[in-house]
């Protein structure tokens, strides 16, 4: 077994599954509803649904602090004394979250921090690459597995589509005049990160099971994505029908391997209900 321990925050929203398989172990952030602190994976992710529905606000979100970080490595290192822990983190142009880590880090040795620049699949994505590297190369020297996650690191892309505006309207990040003038033209705008910020681009009209498509070919004509591996992310609310919808579209296209991801609370309280995301890594030497 490597003595590579990974680690990343909760909202890198990697599926339990595959968390459990490569024992990438995960931090939690923070939801706050009614000004209750709640540790994001800890609740349903329907309980932020019943609050919007309940308060027509939209839950707050807060970052893992340091003194949470240094009790998360203490505790890999009380079970595994001898370990490298590598931790792959959310932006930090986003989150104070990796700024945390590097604090608590400052009293530990044999910890490598890498700021993914990236949030919920796109983070996954990075975490995930590390780990299947780390599975073909159990004994790989730290410092080159590092090198490779950070290469990889601005060849990676994430994009997501919100099925509607109320939560990004609820929550400040768009005036009621142009949430009401969307929703009327039935507007889906998309929303990428671009060098470790959120940032909407392309707004795409109609309805959510065509704009997906034409969404899915603009993501695939900006970016060279690597065939072996593709990431589609929904939050809870996305049609099964535009599910099964997009992951055959994916296939059709050459992505054979295709995994789901779900958002959880931080990454589902900001972009809301039956939301689509696309996340991959580009093929070496496609990035600029």
């Amino acid at each position: 077994m490597s003595r590579v321990i990974l680690t990343t925050e909760s909202g890198a929203d990697i599926p339990t599954d595959l968390a459990k398989k490569h024992n990438i172990q995960i931090v939690s952030m923070h939801v706050i509803m009614d000004d209750i602190d709640h540790l994001d994976g800890s609740f349903p992710v329907t309980d932020l649904y019943d609050y919007y529905e309940r308060t027509k606000k939209t839950p707050s979100t807060t970052a893992t602090n340091p003194n949470e970080y240094t009790a998360f490595f203490e505790k890999i290192r009380s079970e595994q004394p001898d370990s490298i822990i590598v931790h792959i983190g959310y932006t930090s142009k986003a989150s104070s979250s990796f700024q945390s880590a590097v604090l608590a880090a400052e009293d530990f040795e044999n910890i490598h921090l890498i700021d993914a620049l990236n949030v919920s699949g796109g983070l996954a994505a990075i975490v995930l690459y590390a780990a299947d590297l780390l599975e073909k190369e159990p004994d790989i020297a730290v410092g080159k597995l590092v090198s490779a996650i950070e290469a990889v690191v601005p060849r990676t892309h994430f994009s997501f589509m919100p099925s509607g505006l109320e939560f990004l309207r609820a929550g400040g990040r768009v005036s009621n005049a142009a949430y009401l003038g969307a929703s009327l033209l039935k507007i889906k705008p998309t929303i990428e990160l671009i060098d470790g910020k959120l940032v909407s681009t392309k707004k795409y009209r109609g309805k959510m099971s065509r704009v997906v498509v034409d969404f899915f070919d603009d993501y695939l004509k900006a970016y060279a994505i690597d065939e072996n591996k593709l990431y589609l992310i929904q939050s809870l609310g996305l049609g099964e029908e535009i599910m099964n919808q997009m992951e055959n579209y994916a296939k059709e296209k050459g992505y054979q391997d295709v995994t789901w991801i779900q958002t959880g609370g931080v990454i589902t309280s900001h972009g809301g209900p039956g939301a689509f995301g696309i996340a991959g890594i580009e093929k070496s030497g496609n990035a600029e």
